[in-house]
């Protein structure tokens, strides 16, 4: 990953299937994340262990609020809800903030409204129909992490940039893998 300042939280909101959330918090890991959370789930964390052998939550912080008003984002992080609504904007349009917590709804449902007016921002992920929680955290993560840089320019024909390419990225952001 680039050297980067700021950091990144995920979480999701009434999430009910372990192994969506064990999924979800294996991703958050796997990219880099600062923190985890939840707000009214309902799981059981050997279940979740399931989904997430990495055990995320022995190596990143993990917090379980009981509801919107009992979280607790640092003052200068912005929540950034990932909910299909006309008004959202669509992730490749959006530029990420530096300090940013994901927020993500549960199976069968949205976010809620409650969550959705407590977001700084509101972005969907172009798809015809809404894609499984799990798999919305790894494209927004995915996304946020291209956003940053830290990557050669894409090539204008197909396959991989040339070593210069890599080089000078590797220069300018340092080693990102």
């Amino acid at each position: 990953m680039a050297n980067l300042r700021g950091y990144f939280g995920v979480g999701a909101e009434g999430i009910s299937k372990p192994m969506n959330l064990g999924a979800i918090l294996r991703t958050a890991h796997a990219f880099g994340s600062s923190f985890a959370f939840t707000i009214n789930a309902s799981h059981k964390v050997r279940d979740v262990y399931r989904a997430d052998t990495a055990k995320s939550v022995d190596h990143v912080p993990y917090y379980e609020w009981d509801n919107v008003d009992s979280m607790a984002l640092p003052s200068n992080c912005q929540l950034v809800g990932v909910e299909l609504t006309d008004d959202a904007v669509e992730l490749p349009s959006f530029r990420h903030p530096l300090c940013a917590a994901y927020v993500f709804g549960r199976e069968r449902g949205s976010l809620s409204e409650e969550m959705q007016a407590r977001c700084s921002h509101i972005v969907k992920i172009p798809t015809k129909f809404c894609v499984n929680v799990s798999v919305a955290c790894a494209i927004t993560l995915y996304d946020r992490q291209i956003n940053f840089g830290g990557f050669p320019e894409r090539p204008l024909m197909p396959g991989g940039p040339d070593l210069e390419s890599l080089a000078d990225a590797t220069k300018k952001f340092g080693n990102h893998r």
